[in-house]
C-alpha cells in the first residue's frame, strides 16, 4: 500500500460507516469509490452499475471535477474494458489500458487513464457491476502497472462492500413494491365499499327524480336535492381515500432521494436523458412535498410525451426555508398563449393548483423551438 495500516483502514473504515449509517445507496457508492482512490493512491476511480439496454443505469467517478464531467457528455455504454469485466467477470490489471486490443478510446474530454485496476462487483453468479481504478501515483518503470496484488486484494473488499449495498438497495425496492401493491389492493377495497356504494344510491335517485319530473315536480326537487347531498358525500370520501395515496417513497427516503430514483427510472425507460440534481434541500411539510414530486411527475410526463427534447434536467435547490424546483427540456417548446387560448393545457393547470395549494407558484418559461422550464417554489416550513 501506498499508505500506511492506520490511513487503509480509516478509507475502510468510512466506507462501512456509510452503509451503518443508511445513506442512500449512491451517496454509499460514492463513498466507496473515494475510500478505494484514496486508500490505493489513484488519479482516478469510478463504478458502474450495468443496465439492461447496454449502458449504466449509475456511473459513479471520483477524482473528476463537475466541469470535466460535464465536458466528457452522456454516461459510457458498455463496450472495452468495461463489458469485459462485466461479460468475462474477472480482474483485470494492466499496464496501459490504452494498448490493450479490446480498448475502443474515449470522448476527447476524457482524462488519460494509463495503468487501471478494475474488479466486477458480484452478487453470487452475477455481476451487478465494475469497480475500478486509474493512474497509480507512485514511481514505475515504462509500461508496467503500478497497482500490484494487494492492491487488487484491497479493492476486491470495497468491491464486497459495494456489492452488499446494491444488494440491499435491490431487495429494498422489491420490498416497497410489494408494499406499494399491497396498499392500492387496500384501497381499492375501500374504494368500491364506500364510494362505489355512494355511486350507486346516486344514479337510483337520480332515476327517481328523472320519472317524478313531469308528474310530481315537488318530489323530484326533494330528490334532485339528494342527489346534490349524495354527491358531495362521495366526492368527500373520494378525497379522503386520495389524501392516502401520498407516494410511501416520500415518507420512507424523502423527496431528494424519491426525485432521483424516479428521473433514473425514465432515464433508462426513454431514449431522451433524464437527470435530476438536488443541492442542500431540506425536509419540507408533507403536503408541500407531495405537491413538488407531483408537479415534477407532470412536468416529466409532458417533456417525454411531447417536447421531442433529448434531454431534460430536474433540479430542486433550496431557497431561503423552501426550495425551488425546476424541470427544462431542450425540447420544440410551444406558445403558452396559444396552447391556454386552444384549451390544451398540458396539465398546468393542475400544476399550477398543486403550487398555489401549498402556498407556492408556479412559473412556465416555453416559446416554439426554445424548449420549456416549469418552476415551482414552495416556501418551507
Amino acid at each position: 500500500m501506498s499508505h500506511g495500516p492506520r490511513s487503509g483502514l480509516a478509507a475502510v473504515s468510512s466506507a462501512l460507516l456509510a452503509m451503518s449509517r443508511h445513506l442512500e445507496v449512491r451517496d454509499v457508492l460514492k463513498t466507496i469509490v473515494a475510500s478505494a482512490r484514496e486508500l490505493l493512491d489513484a488519479q482516478y476511480a469510478a463504478l458502474g452499475v450495468p443496465d439492461d439496454h447496454g449502458g449504466f443505469a449509475q456511473f459513479v467517478v471520483d477524482g473528476v471535477s463537475d466541469d470535466q464531467w460535464k465536458a466528457i457528455g452522456p454516461l459510457p455504454r458498455q463496450h472495452g474494458i468495461l463489458a469485459a469485466m462485466i461479460d468475462e467477470a474477472i480482474p483485470q490489471r494492466l499496464a496501459d489500458v490504452r494498448r490493450d486490443p479490446r480498448f475502443e478510446g474515449w470522448p476527447s474530454a476524457h482524462p488519460d487513464l494509463v495503468d487501471f485496476l478494475g474488479l466486477p462487483i458480484r452478487d453470487g453468479d452475477e455481476v451487478i457491476g465494475a469497480l475500478f481504478l486509474a493512474n497509480k501515483r507512485c514511481p514505475k518503470p515504462e509500461g508496467t502497472c503500478g497497482f500490484t496484488e494487494d492492491d487488487e486484494e484491497l479493492l476486491g473488499i470495497l468491491a464486497q462492500h459495494a456489492a452488499i449495498a446494491l444488494t440491499n438497495a435491490r431487495l429494498y425496492e422489491r420490498s416497497r413494491e410489494l408494499t406499494i401493491a399491497e396498499e392500492r389492493s387496500r384501497l381499492a377495497h375501500e374504494l368500491h365499499d364506500a364510494v362505489s356504494q355512494k355511486l350507486f344510491s346516486l344514479r337510483l335517485t337520480a332515476q327517481a327524480a328523472a320519472r317524478l319530473v313531469d308528474r310530481d315536480p315537488s318530489r323530484a326537487k326533494g330528490e334532485l336535492q339528494q342527489v346534490a347531498a349524495l354527491a358531495a358525500e362521495a366526492a368527500d370520501e373520494l378525497r379522503a381515500a386520495v389524501v392516502e395515496l401520498r407516494p410511501a417513497a416520500l415518507d420512507e427516503d424523502g423527496l431528494v432521494a424519491t426525485l432521483r430514483t424516479q428521473t433514473q427510472v425514465l432515464d433508462r425507460a426513454h431514449t431522451a436523458r433524464v437527470t435530476f440534481t438536488g443541492n442542500g434541500v431540506r425536509a419540507l411539510p408533507a403536503a408541500q412535498e407531495e405537491a413538488v414530486l407531483r408537479v415534477a411527475q407532470e412536468a416529466l410526463h409532458n417533456a417525454l410525451r411531447h417536447s421531442g427534447g433529448d434531454h431534460v434536467d430536474v433540479t430542486l435547490d433550496r431557497r431561503g426555508g423552501g426550495a425551488v424546483l425546476r424541470v427544462s427540456d431542450d425540447g420544440g417548446g410551444f406558445d403558452p398563449r396559444i396552447v391556454r387560448n386552444a384549451g390544451r393545457h398540458l396539465g398546468l393547470v393542475s400544476m399550477r393548483d398543486r403550487a398555489s395549494g401549498v402556498g407556492g407558484r408556479l412559473t412556465v418559461q416555453s416559446a416554439p423551438g426554445k424548449g420549456t422550464t416549469i418552476e415551482m417554489e414552495v416556501p418551507g416550513g
